[in-house]
């Protein structure tokens, strides 16, 4: 018998030991330290920096860092895990999370020098510093290329103008890396990256957003003022900052899509446990077809979400082009959490549409996941270019 063996099939569905070590640490964190504040945080919109301190303590804010720049040294597939047993229990956790791993620290992971990495790596991976990343402006969305914050050479030095906005930690970072124009406005070679700290002259955040969901994750403006950077703090070389960017948003879709199958999974298991308590006509309601086939369509959907996610990380995990695959789960999987955590409120009823019950808040967060690091028409975009190459 002749064995076939195919590259595209290594992935083990299975969770490692790690993953389940993971999975262990983080519902025990998340039950001491998330769970009894989640709600207030919420309302009042608080940035708790001190979970996320403690996170870094775990090893959870450099998940991918190597160990010799004071990361764990896991991979995707335990990166994913991560970030889905987080958000299972607060998106505005799950999101910060995945912000400060795979933008800050993974851009600088994969495209800063010796130097560069030594000096913040060891720094983002325990959480001593909160990572920011800032490509997004007001006028320019899902059409980065056409940013208008410049970046003129000036001696040893580039002097930047203009501003970011909806940047995750823009207030608190204490680092962040920026896309700048450093040539023509729509050149993709005519933006490059620089590394900025907080403190930098002419660096500051602007206004903070007031937002429907993932109120916990801080997310404001970044405002450049004749900010003087040096040439030092530039990630490879001058030109190359939104090639590079949209290399960091291929893994960074993944993380949306943990993320989104977090929330998903959360509102889904809240369901799962109304639905068998909840008594209408002498029955759980669990025991309704129109619920219970609710119920199905939502585990079905979550497990086609999460197989999505597992094939991307396997590519990632293996250094493989994960452009299309990683559109296909982000695209998905934002998806899935909308609509799983709609189903939820409906269970609910009219519970569910009250700030006492957990699925409101997963119904109000599950939203940024189809708009956030590219809409759902910008992964569709993503997906038909890769079929029709």
């Amino acid at each position: 018998m002749t064995t076939l063996t195919q590259e595209s099939t290594s992935i083990d569905f299975g969770k490692n030991e790690n993953q389940q070590m993971i999975a262990e640490t983080i519902k025990k964190f998340a039950a001491e330290h998330i769970r009894p504040k989640f709600m207030e945080w919420d309302e009042s919109q608080e940035f708790p920096v001190e979970v996320f301190k403690k996170l870094g303590e775990l090893g959870l804010m450099g998940v991918l860092v190597p160990t010799e720049y004071g990361g764990s040294g896991f991979g995707y597939t335990e990166y994913v895990t991560a970030i889905v047993e987080i958000s299972k229990v607060c998106g505005s956790i799950g999101l910060s999370m995945a912000a400060h791993n795979s933008l800050c620290t993974g851009h600088i992971l994969k495209f800063g020098n010796e130097e560069q990495k030594r000096k913040y790596l060891p720094k983002l991976a325990t959480a001593e510093w909160i990572g920011a990343w800032g490509l997004t402006e007001s006028g320019t969305g899902s059409d980065a290329g056409g940013m208008m914050t410049t970046a003129v050479a000036d001696g040893d030095y580039f002097v930047l103008n203009g501003s970011k906005n909806f940047i995750t930690h823009g207030k608190s970072g204490n680092v962040a890396v920026v896309i700048a124009r450093t040539g023509e406005k729509g050149d993709s070679h005519g933006m490059t990256a620089f590394i900025i700290e907080k403190g930098t002259a002419g660096f500051s955040s602007g206004r903070k957003e007031n937002k429907l969901g993932m109120r916990a994750s801080e997310t404001t403006e970044l405002i450049f003022q004749n900010c003087r950077v040096h040439k030092n703090q530039v990630m490879g070389k001058v030109g190359e900052g939104f090639v590079q960017a949209m290399q960091v948003l291929d893994g960074g879709r993944v993380s949306i899509a943990s993320l989104a199958l977090g929330i998903a999974k959360g509102a889904f298991e809240a369901s799962v446990n109304y639905s068998k308590e909840r008594q209408q006509f002498g029955k759980p309601i669990s025991e309704f077809q129109a619920i219970s086939f609710k119920l199905a369509d939502m585990a079905t959907q979550i497990e086609a979400a999460e197989l999505l996610i597992f094939r991307a990380a396997d590519l990632l995990n293996r250094h493989k082009k994960v452009s299309k695959e990683s559109a296909f789960a982000k695209y998905y999987a934002s998806e899935v959490a909308v609509r799983v955590s709609t189903e939820a409120v409906q269970i609910f009823g009219g519970y569910g549409y009250t700030k006492d019950f957990p699925v409101e808040k997963f119904y109000r967060d599950s939203k940024l996941c189809t708009i956030g690091e590219g809409t759902s028409e910008i992964q569709k975009l993503v997906i038909v270019r890769e079929i029709l190459k």
